[in-house]
Formats: structure tokens, sequence, C-alpha cells
């Protein structure tokens, strides 16, 4: 992707001042709402002559005067036009209802914004005149819903027989395609409101989260009728605008028919690609960069599909620099837009960059105070900073603001979470919750206190919530993990490791859990591989080659040299593994790499001389004496006692003397060597006079 000429930027600013509308008249709000701040954030190409000094509201004006003129003096309702003369036509005779209905909408009466053009009364069936029958459901539905549907707890809309569609659907007027979105969208938005009213207290006894919107089965019936009316031998809906098959994607997703809901889902975006929601709901069907890569070819070419991958690649946490350079050019044509700049933020995130990403989210929190979008991501960051101060400012901002968001009360969570307030911190996540029980964050981060308050329980419940939101969540997975471990079911843990460490796989932190797992399941081997692979993890984000480092773990040559710093944790935790395993070279070698580690890491791995310790690569910014590395010395030192090495065993209990760590037995080891080398001075001289 290139820079827009002039030309090109004047008729993306056109388009996306239509897809701001278009997603307002119905009822898209949030779609709305990304359109129009794409649209602020694109840069100005018009210049004023000296004799322009007219402002944009009056020449808006002056239009209106004009078309007042025209028009007898009578206001035009402001709404898009149509370039269909028959959906314009219906357009114009339903304007007066349209604007009812959207008025109850708006007004949240979702029931009586559908009761305008689709009442409660008429049987359920497809929207068609000429239809015979119903189509094959392409929703799962139970395979008793054709027999005894009084019998199915479905609402009562949904529960009319479906005998008769000719009778039923030549009672129903004509539609525009724009009415009947609105309507059977106010009918799904009428299910999803009372499957929170059904919905009982967040984890109470009875909350089993299985509510479900009793709205869906009867709204895909209809539409299905609507496709199956319009549609041609190729499949293809003739006249369709996008909006339909985007609400159909939506139904097909809540129904967990994720292979349907991508279809219908790619077929509205092919035919309208300004509606953002079709785009959210599809990002959150891709589990792996392999779904996203199969779905690329089939999307059109188009500056919304050159976001999206941008977003997936994100959202799958692939923060890589070919990722940074297409959000570098969509900055480029969107230099101030808030939700690239977020983009950018969370990429660095997920690369544990906490400083450059916190330097983002303060600068969009300087620029746009009053945004409340995504800061429970900047909390989670300021959190793992521990920037506490920082932290109390943004939930006091965010409480300031608006204190009935989810995102606030995450993020006044955090806040009381970072005081050890555990209890007050579960208190803001299930209000967040309340308010939106899909919320992803609430859950994952409630789970995490509930762990620290040794609820195992409330704590696994509360992550399977979060993997059933959203299956990419890899904290969520690792927590199960925790817990599981915490239970010492270490079987279940290692499979929820396994889930965690397959999201992230350049996660350290991951592979670390997984060869712990393996390690207590006396399964060393398996554990020494899984180790190994979280020092080739811990290399990625921070050299850009790790070709070295990679050799050196992949075989047991102990020859090979390390160039990068490495965790002495993981380095001695396998060479624990390999003693487990007999494999004593093997291990002593990762414990010199372990020590290594004190000076900066370059250190051949070879132990063959006694002069190891003073070796010249031995130099740079280490992690310095650490209690592991002097676990290491000290099993180094043992090692060379037992194989005879005394030289060297003395030199390194001498440093351990100096370490700070165990000097007690450190004192004991030496004084013991001094022992042995008393007495072999004199034997080993009148040995060897012996012999000469």
């Amino acid at each position: 992707m290139v820079g827009l000429t002039g030309p090109e930027s004047e008729q993306l600013r056109s388009t996306l001042q239509d897809a701001v509308v278009k997603c307002s008249e119905r009822c898209l709000y949030q779609s709305a709402k990304w359109a129009a701040e794409l649209l602020a954030s694109l840069p100005s190409t018009t210049e004023q002559t000296p004799n322009s000094d007219r402002t944009e509201e009056d020449s808006q004006m002056t239009e209106l005067d004009q078309s007042n003129g025209q028009n007898g003096g009578v206001v035009p309702v402001m709404l898009t036009p149509n370039s269909d003369p028959e959906e314009a036509r219906l357009e114009a005779e339903e304007v007066s209802r349209y604007l009812l209905a959207k008025s109850y909408f708006d007004c949240r009466e979702y029931d009586r914004c559908a009761a305008v053009f689709v009442p409660d009364n008429v049987p359920m069936g497809p929207i068609s005149t000429n239809t015979p029958a119903p189509p094959t459901r392409l929703l799962q539905t139970p395979p008793s819903n054709k027999k005894g549907k009084g019998k199915a707890p479905v609402s009562a809309s949904a529960s009319t027989p479906l005998a008769n569609p000719k009778s039923s659907a030549s009672k129903l007027p004509s539609l525009s395609q724009r009415s009947l979105f609105l309507a059977l969208y106010a009918k799904f938005m009428a299910g999803e409101k009372r499957k929170d009213e059904e919905s009982e207290m967040i984890l109470g006894p009875a909350d089993g989260g299985a509510t479900v919107n009793r709205e869906l089965l009867g709204l895909g019936q209809r539409l299905e009728g609507w496709f199956s009316e319009r549609s041609g031998q190729d499949g293809n809906t003739s006249g369709s605008q996008g909006w339909l098959e985007y609400l159909y994607g939506v139904i097909l997703s809540k129904e967990k028919n994720d292979e349907d809901a991508r279809k219908w889902l790619i077929k509205s975006i092919r035919i309208y690609p300004f509606n953002w929601g079709a785009w959210q709901i599809l990002t959150g069907l891709i589990g792996t960069s392999e779904d996203l890569n199969h779905i690329l070819p089939s999307l059109p070419n188009h500056i919304m599909t050159f976001i999206f991958r941008v977003h997936a690649n994100q959202e799958l946490y692939q923060s890589t620099e070919q990722v940074h350079s297409q959000l570098t050019q969509l900055e480029q044509v969107f230099p101030s837009n808030p939700f690239l700049k977020t983009q950018r933020a969370l990429l660095f995130h997920h690369s544990k960059d906490f400083e450059e990403a916190e330097s983002i989210f303060s600068e969009l929190t300087h620029q746009d105070p009053y945004r409340i979008d995504s800061l429970d991501h900047y909390s989670n960051i300021l959190y793992v900073m521990a920037l506490r101060p920082k932290l109390a400012f943004i939930a006091q901002l965010a409480t300031s603001v608006d204190k009935f968001r989810p995102e606030t009360c995450c993020v006044v969570g955090n806040y009381y979470s970072l005081k050890s307030e555990h209890e007050k911190a579960v208190m803001y996540f299930r209000r967040a919750l309340t308010l939106d029980r899909d919320f992803l964050s609430a859950w994952t981060l409630m789970g995490h206190e509930y762990v620290e308050m040794k609820n195992t329980h409330a704590a696994i419940e509360s992550y399977r919530r979060a993997v059933d939101i959203n299956r990419r969540d890899y904290r969520a997975w690792y927590g199960l993990g925790q817990t599981y471990e915490v239970l010492e079911m270490h079987y279940y843990a290692l499979f929820y490791y396994q889930r965690a460490a397959s999201l992230r796989p350049y996660d350290p932190k991951m592979w670390q859990a997984v060869g712990n797992c393996f390690n207590k399941m006396d399964r060393a081997g398996e554990a020494i591989k899984a180790l190994k692979r979280a020092l080739l993890a811990g290399t990625y984000y921070d050299v850009p080659q790790t070709s070295s480092a990679s050799a050196s773990f992949a075989s047991n040559n102990n020859a090979n040299t390390v160039d990068t710093l490495m965790d002495p944790e993981v380095l001695y935790q396998i060479a624990l593994m390999y003693e487990k395993l007999a494999d004593y070279d093997e291990a002593a070698a990762y414990m010199e790499l372990t020590l290594a580690q004190e000076d900066g890491g370059l250190v051949a791995t070879s132990t063959a001389g006694d002069d190891a310790g003073d070796d010249p690569h031995r130099q740079g910014a280490g992690v310095g004496v650490t209690q592991t590395t002097s676990k290491a010395r000290m099993w180094l030192a043992k090692w060379e006692f037992s194989r005879g090495r005394l030289g060297r065993a003395m030199e390194l209990a001498n440093e351990l003397c100096q370490d700070g760590v165990d000097v007690e037995e450190a004192k004991a080891l030496v004084r013991d060597l001094r022992a042995r080398l008393e007495v072999r001075q004199p034997t080993g001289t009148g040995t060897g006079t012996g012999q000469g």
C-alpha cells in the first residue's frame, strides 16, 4: 500500500462520510463512530482561495436554502440516497415509519421498533411471497425443532409454526432492505436484552453461562427465506446491500457456527466493506495465522482489508516488522487516528516493550482525555510496570468521564489489585461483567484475582468463561494451567499450558510452565525440550538473529558458544534435568552456561580447563551474582571435586564465599578441599619420585 493521491483521498473522504451516515441509519453506532474517527483523521487536501471566505456550515446552509426553494419549503430528510430505483421507492414510502422505528431504537425500545415493520402477531416464517417452503436451516439448531415446537425454550415470536409460510408472508408488506435490517436488528437486540435480564448473578449459584438469545432461530429463518427468494444460480443475492448478510453472520457466530458465519460475513464485506462491525466479528472467528492467510484471498482489494489485516495480526499477537511496516503505511494515510495508534501500542505490548506502549497510550490520553476505549489495556500495562500513581490517575480520569463503562471498571479493578486489595478488585471486575458479560478482560482479570485469593474454583470458572468468549486469550489458558498446577493436577495443567504456548510461541514464560509440568510428571526428556524452547523464545525479542543460540540448544555439543544473555534459572533447571537423566557432562555444561550469565553470557561451554572462569569472552552486562548462579557454582564445585580436579573446585568454592549465598556450606567445602590438597601434595610428590 502506498500513499493516496489527492483525488483518491477525496473519494475516500466522501465514502467514509457515506459510511458514517449509513451505519447510523441502521443504528450500528460503534461502526459509525469508528468510521467517523477514521474520517476525522484523514488530512484535508483542499485549500481555501482568497475569495472563499465561506465556512463549511455556510455552504451547507446555502444548499439547504436552495433545496427548500425547490421543494416548496419542505426540509428534506438527511438520509443517504439509493441507486436501486425499487429500493429508493420503498425507502421513500417508508420514510415516516422508518424515522419512527429509529427513534424507538434510539430509546432502547427494541420490540416496539421491530413491531413498526414486522408485528409480533405475524406468524414466523420467511419474508417471501414466492418461496413455497422454508429452506434448510444453516444454523445449528436442535433436531427437535421441527416437531413439538411448543416444548422448545424459545420466545413467543420464535415459536409460531411454519405450517403455511405463504399465507403468513402474504400479510407482510414489501419492505426496503434498510427497514428490514432495522426491524430484524431491533429484534436481535431485544433478544440480547432479555438474555441479560434472564442471566443470573455473575458466578452465582445458578449462573451456568448457558442463557441464550431466544430470537436467533426465528431471525435466521426469516433471513434464509429472504436470501433464498433472491438468490441466483451462482448463489449470490441479487440487489443485496450487504447489511442483511452481516446480520445473518452475527446470528451464525452467536450460535457458534463459525464456518458459515465467516462465509456470510465475507459476503457482506465484499458488497459493502466500510461496515467495521463485520470486520470485527470476522476477526473474532479467526483462530490462527493460517486461518487469516486462508481467508485473505477471498477479501476485496481494499483499504479496509489492509486495516483488517493489521488488526487481525495484532489480535493474533503477531508483532513482526512486517505488521509494523503495514501499520506505518496506514498512519501515513490516517496520521492522527486513535485506533491505529492503539494497534501500535498493543503490538509493542505483545512484544514486551512496555515503555513504548505506555508512551503511546499516554499520548492518546493527553490528546483525548474523554476517550475510554482500550483504557483497560493501558491499565494492564501500568499494572505490569507497577506505575501505581499513574494508574490511580487513569482510574480517576475514567471514573470522572463514565463510571459505568466496563473499561472504567477494569481500570479501577487493576488499581485495587496493584494495592493488593483483591476483594475490591473482584467487586469492580464483577461490575464490569454486569455491564457487559462478554467483556473479555474482566473475566481474565477476575480469574487472576481469585488465584491470589486461593479461590481455585471461581478462578477456573472465570478463565473458562474467558476462553469461551475468545479462544485466543493466552492469559486465560495460562491461568487455567496455573490453577490446575496449584491443585497438583499436572496433566490438566500441561494441556492448558500447551494451549497458551501455541498462542504465544515466542513467550519464554509459556514454555517454562510447560517444562516445569513435564518435570513434575517425571518426563525429564520432554521437559528439557520445552525449556530449550523457552531459551530460544527469550532471544526472539532481544536480538534480530538467534542462529548461534539455537545451535547450542538444539544439540548436545558442549563446544558451542552462546552470544546472547539468557535466563539463568532456565539454564539451571535444564542442568538439573540432565543430572536426573545421569548425563553429568551435559549437566555441567549447562551449569557453566548459568555461571556465564553473570558477566553477559559470552562464554564457551567447554569445561576442559581449570581457567574456564577467566575466559576473555566473559564480559559485558550480565545478571550479576544471583541465588541461581550461586547454586550452579556450588554444583560445579562439587562436580569438580568428585572428578578429582581440586584446583578448579577450590577456585569455585572461594568465589562462593565471596558471593554471600550459602556461605557456610561454601566454607565447609573449602576446609574439606584444603585438607584433601594437604594430604595429596606430599603423597603425589613421593609417588612421582618413586615412579621416576
